[in-house]
């Protein structure tokens, strides 16, 4: 009997990858603020494709005219998100999370394909900190600052404090201008929801004040498969007091807020969202959203506003009649993963607007995201087309350099982007 299950979820799976391989016809993708939604596909498998890694090379990634890129620090250990330090010096998050069981054999199938395009290095669980003493864009010290944590994701600084978002809990060092290595080990802050951890990443912000920090939270399924109370306090963003680590939902129904950046000037959150699968190759669009504060998102009972997500049982009308329409769409299964608010240090075409790491599709068989966009904003809210600012992750014959996650905006003038295939930071500058 097992020898027959391994045999059919073997032709299951070369059932995909064959589907897979041909008719690579562009479908339509859907951005902005107002985006026209196809209706939901349904069947028994969605698409997947393996996103085949092939080096860099002497490669770099494609960036605008005026623009220059180069490797700021390569042979990593799964680099995710990064913070610019107020003496300049880049500290990166390394490391991969997850324990969650697969429940069907389309689980296995998909995560048999995502390992493919992943890195095979091992997770680092620690942060390298990067330091250019003479500001040349030569970082020429690259040195572990902490080590030994649990998949650590986001980061967030303020007035000495370093916070650092494990999968299982919210962290926090005592950091001296100019330190190269931690002082000690962290303290706890707070305890985050791991158990299962099917999305397992930990989006964090603070509070321009520093009084409350925000943790983004996956949920624990697609569209609660592991039932609800899998779900508990999951699909959400917290506030967590960064003194005592009370924590509150601050918002809900968000199926996986990935990153987090909070909007100069005006104190807003934002948030890019990444949606639910097997609707079709063209829903749901992951978006960028501003974060009501009480605010529902639809998740899992309705997608983009009210549209109802007929798999989801029992439903819940007063729900779906609750559910906010996010600001705006980015493309179905971009996969973003990263998030910064730009400034004028980075050109009049780019100084107002956001930057956005988008990882890459594993489920559709024309693959979308594996670059970096700009969106832009006009009066504060975005406005008009996204415009790719590093592109070239994905070859023209499908071959995968890379994939980008966090993205951060450095005051000194340049976009520094984590790329967690290559396992390299990328520095885009701006040429004066």
């Amino acid at each position: 009997m097992k020898h027959s299950s391994s045999s059919a979820l073997t032709a299951l799976a070369m059932a995909v990858l064959l589907s897979a391989c041909g008719g690579e016809q562009d479908s339509a993708q859907h951005y902005g603020t107002n985006p026209k939604l196809p209706e939901p596909e349904r069947g028994l498998l969605p698409s997947m494709k393996i996103a085949e890694p092939s080096p860099w090379g002497d490669q770099v990634p494609t960036v605008p005219e005026n623009f220059s890129v180069t490797a700021i620090a390569t042979d990593l250990k799964i680099p995710r998100q990064t913070l610019v330090l107020p003496n300049g010096d880049i500290l990166v998050a390394e490391g991969r999370g997850g324990n969650a069981a697969k429940l069907k054999p389309k689980d296995v199938i998909a995560g048999y394909l995502k390992a493919k395009g992943n890195t095979s290095v091992e997770s680092g669980n620690r942060l390298t900190l990067l330091r250019d003493a003479d500001g040349d864009g030569t970082y020429e010290l690259q040195t572990v600052f902490a080590e030994d944590l649990n998949a650590p994701y986001g980061l967030a600084f303020h007035d000495g404090n370093l916070y650092v978002a494990n999968q299982d809990e919210l962290v926090r060092f005592d950091y001296q201008d100019g330190q190269t290595e931690a002082s000690g080990p962290p303290t706890k802050v707070a305890d985050l929801p791991s158990e299962i951890n099917h999305h397992w990443t930990k989006a964090l912000t603070i509070s321009p004040d520093g009084q409350y920090l925000y943790v983004g939270i996956g949920s624990n399924s697609n569209i609660t498969e592991r039932g609800m109370e899998a779900e508990v306090d999951r699909a959400m963003v917290w506030q967590v007091n960064a003194e005592t680590g009370a924590y509150k939902p601050y918002a809900t129904g968000l199926r996986n807020p990935t990153a987090m950046a909070i909007q100069p000037g005006t104190g807003q959150l934002w948030t890019v969202v990444n949606e639910r699968d097997e609707l079709g190759e063209d829903l749901v669009p992951d978006y960028l959203t501003s974060v009501k504060e009480g605010g529902f998102y639809g998740w899992p009972y309705a997608y983009w506003g009210q549209n109802v997500d007929d798999r989801v049982r029992p439903q819940d009308k007063d729900k779906v009649a609750a559910s906010i329409t996010p600001d705006y769409a980015l493309g179905s299964h971009v996969a973003a993963l990263g998030l910064d608010f730009s400034s004028d240090v980075m050109g009049e075409q780019f100084a107002q607007g956001v930057f956005i790491g988008e990882h890459g599709s594993w489920n559709r068989k024309d693959p979308v995201g594996y670059k970096v966009i700009f969106v832009p904003f006009r009066d504060g809210r975005p406005a008009g087309e996204p415009i790719d600012f590093a592109t070239g992750f994905r070859t023209d014959d499908g071959k995968t350099r890379g994939r980008p996650v966090g993205v951060t905006v450095d005051p000194r003038g340049a976009l520094i982007v984590a790329d967690d295939l290559a396992n390299v930071v990328w520095r885009v500058t701006r040429e004066q």
